[in-house]
C-alpha cells in the first residue's frame, strides 16, 4: 500500500508532462500547415511570424490553430525595433530576461508589438 501512494505522485507528474507535450505538439502541426503558405516564417511559443511578398502576417499560436491573427503591408511601415521592459535592445549581447517585442510602426504612427520569447529570434 505505501509503495503505490509513492509512485502515484511520480505517475501524476509523468501523465501532466505528457499532455503539456500533446499541447505543444499541436501547436507545432497547426504552424508547419499556417506557414506553408508563406516565403519566410518564424515561430516562437509566443507568436508566430509569415511575410509572403510585401505582406507581413503574425499571430499567436495555440492548440486550436493560430489565433489574433494580423496582417501589415511592409510598405506601410516607416521604423522597426526590438523592445523590453521599455527599452529598445539593439544587439543580442543586451541581456535581458523576459518577453521581447519586435514593434512595428507603421505610416499613420500605429504601434504593432509582436512578442518574442528569444532575443536572438526577435532580431533576426
Amino acid at each position: 500500500m505505501s509503495h503505490g501512494l509513492l509512485w502515484f505522485p511520480l505517475l501524476v507528474v509523468f501523465i501532466v508532462l505528457a499532455w503539456l507535450g500533446w499541447v505543444e505538439y499541436r501547436k507545432l502541426e497547426h504552424y508547419r500547415q499556417w506557414a506553408q503558405q508563406f516565403e519566410a516564417s518564424k515561430y516562437d511559443i509566443a507568436a508566430v511570424l509569415g511575410q509572403q511578398g510585401d505582406r507581413l502576417t503574425w499571430g499567436r499560436p495555440t492548440p486550436q490553430g493560430i489565433v489574433n491573427g494580423q496582417t501589415c503591408q511592409l510598405s506601410a511601415i516607416q521604423s522597426i525595433w526590438v523592445e523590453g521592459g521599455g527599452q529598445r535592445l539593439e544587439t543580442e549581447s543586451d541581456r535581458f530576461k523576459g518577453t521581447v517585442y519586435l514593434v512595428l510602426q507603421t505610416s499613420l504612427g500605429e504601434c504593432h508589438p509582436i512578442p518574442f520569447t528569444e532575443l536572438p529570434l526577435a532580431l533576426a
